[in-house]
């Protein structure tokens, strides 16, 4: 039996998680984003093993990060028959990630405060 060293999330990870969650990132996807930027190239049952999550959470996780471009998939054909494997890398470095985000947060962050003083507005 072939046997692979899977890298898993440490504390300062999971720190890191924390708060992007914090932020309103969903845990399983903050989790599949940091474990994705750390790795050269993975696939679905490398992210579970190395995040602990089950594979309907790494698929969930998966199609919102695809769906913000922040990963790249492609297919990789498996020995004998069966599906091909989706092999997924980061689009971009973590750091370009991370500034969308932050722009994200402070648009919606705008747009609250724009609602709040429309509001005030109406009832004052």
């Amino acid at each position: 039996m072939k046997q692979k060293n899977i890298p898993k999330l440490d504390e300062k990870d999971e720190a890191a998680v924390g708060l992007f969650v914090k932020l309103g990132m969903p845990k399983n996807v903050a989790k599949t984003l940091l474990y994705i930027s750390q790795v050269e190239t993975c696939c679905s049952s490398d992210i579970e093993q190395g995040t602990d999550l089950r594979q309907p959470e790494v698929s969930i996780a998966m199609q919102e990060l695809l769906k913000k471009k922040w990963v790249k998939r492609r297919s990789q054909k498996t020995e004998g028959k069966g599906r091909p494997v989706h092999i997924y890398q980061p689009s971009q470095p973590l750091t370009k990630i991370w500034d969308s985000f932050q722009e994200e947060k402070l648009n919606e962050l705008s747009t609250i405060e724009h609602d709040f003083s429309n509001l005030k507005n109406l009832i004052v």
